[in-house]
């Protein structure tokens, strides 16, 4: 390997959005993440929804369970 070519590899300390932090090592001393192992819905088994636009909410908002709860033309019968 040449010399002086790469960054210093230290000891880091991750800070995840939860209050969860470990140490590792990185290239960077501080990384601030969204989500970590302790809860990530895969990890957990809980849904959690991570939405930082508010995309839920307007989705929500737009179709305030209509989008679900009426039957659609096609499935009335004729009498």
């Amino acid at each position: 390997m040449k010399e002086k070519i790469h960054p210093k590899y230290v000891e880091c300390k991750v800070t995840c959005a939860c209050g969860n932090g470990f140490t590792t090592r990185s290239t960077v001393p501080q990384l601030h993440v969204d989500i970590c192992n302790m809860c990530h819905p895969f990890f957990t088994g809980k849904q959690k929804f991570v939405d930082s636009a508010g995309r839920v909410e307007k989705f929500q908002r737009k179709f305030q369970g209509s989008y679900f709860g009426k039957p659609s033309a096609k499935t009335k019968t004729k009498a």
